[in-house]
């Protein structure tokens, strides 16, 4: 029997390798015989990089940047490989949600400068090919701060300079782009189809995620607005609606306007990175998993990378996550044969995190008693 052990990290507590790892050892425990493949994954957030670094040869390209807020300087970079001259930029690794206390977070200030920075970086590297992992950033600025770092411009009604933060967007009236454009082929790595504006739009539902309240939530939907209205006066290019353009604080509409890029789902291109589709050849089973198994697992994360996988190879899926907050009737309809979460419902979120490699081990324990 072969199973293809392909999990996501679980934020805060365990790598997706870490997973595989102790899920292989456990899986030893009850069947010595089992062929066992480990494939950490990704879907365009934190540890895109690590999954990629893990399945072909790269390197770590070590780059200072400015941080979520004008007044960080953060040890940030990219990875870098070298045989098809292609960069790996994680935008949590200059604007991430996790470089900032919890005090400070508003995402009326913060700003993706630093991943600007970073295209920059790996442009004068040599890259011909970025790919943008969008996830897990700390901003709503509608990619306003890394097109600025390329060399856009924002201009008030007045004709003066705004300096790239989520609390300008309602001020721009004119956007002025850098005299050169060189960039290489941008994909960006979304896990959302949300789009720009409106009730799944970045504003309204990442806002909060990132520390806005409720009147900072209508200012970034009104400077969101504003962005789109002006871009399209100025570039002739509608953003609108455009599937994913939200993804990122809106950084998916900005990279469409301002580096020429495209949106892809982030899954598909890290398990064709990683060539998922060879190592699942003959397997019987995969377990996957992350922190939370819910309505967005089906919707481009990791989970549903894995689950349209399945359904074409004939293998059957298991998952286990952190929580369970889909009933069975949801996650036996899409596909998974088996679901089970680490924590119990009184277990708190700390003890959760601080127990994960236990509670893991049990839980493929339970499994590959159960059903190898």
């Amino acid at each position: 029997m072969k199973v293809v052990l392909a999990f996501d990290s679980f934020k805060g507590s365990l790598s997706a390798m870490e997973a595989c790892r102790i899920a292989a050892d456990a899986l030893g425990e009850v069947k010595s015989d089992l062929e066992v493949a480990l494939v950490p994954l990704a879907d365009g957030g934190e540890g895109t990089a690590a999954a990629l670094m893990n399945a072909r040869p790269a390197e770590w390209i070590s780059v200072p940047a400015t941080g979520p807020l004008a007044s960080l300087c953060v040890d940030a970079g990219f990875a870098w490989f070298a045989f098809d001259k292609t960069a790996l930029v994680e935008t949590a690794s200059a604007s991430g949600l996790t470089l900032l206390r919890r005090d400070q977070l508003n995402p009326l200030a913060t700003s993706t400068r630093g991943t600007g920075e970073l295209v920059r970086a790996a442009v004068e590297y040599g890259t011909q090919r970025i790919l943008l992992a969008a996830g897990g950033r700390a901003t709503v600025d509608g990619g306003m701060g890394a097109a600025h770092a390329l060399g856009w411009r924002f201009l008030d009604q007045h004709g003066a300079e705004l300096a790239p933060c989520g609390g300008n967007l309602e001020a721009i009236a004119r956007i002025v782009p850098p005299a050169t454009r060189n960039l290489p082929i941008l994909e960006v790595l979304c896990d959302v189809t949300n789009p720009l504006l409106g009730e799944r739009g970045a504003a309204r539902v990442f806002g909060p995620q990132k520390g806005a309240t409720h009147a900072m939530v209508e200012r970034l939907e009104r400077g969101l607005q504003n962005l789109a209205n002006v871009i399209r006066q100025d570039l002739d290019l509608a953003v609108d609606d455009i599937p994913g353009a939200g993804a990122a604080g809106g950084l998916g509409a900005g990279a469409l306007a301002f580096l020429g890029a495209r949106l892809v789902r982030g899954i598909d291109v890290v398990m064709r990175e990683v060539d998922f589709d060879t190592t699942l050849a003959g397997a019987d089973w995969i377990i996957s998993g992350e922190g939370t198994f819910d309505a967005t697992s089906l919707e481009g994360k990791v989970v549903s990378g894995v689950l349209a996988r399945a359904r074409a190879a004939g293998c059957r899926v298991a998952v286990l996550a952190g929580r369970l907050k889909l009933d069975p009737e949801t996650w036996t309809r899409a596909g998974v044969a088996y679901a089970a979460a680490l924590a119990t419902p009184t277990l708190s979120t700390e003890d959760a995190i601080r127990l994960a490699p236990e509670l893991l081990r049990d839980q493929v324990l339970l499994f590959a008693r159960e059903w190898l």
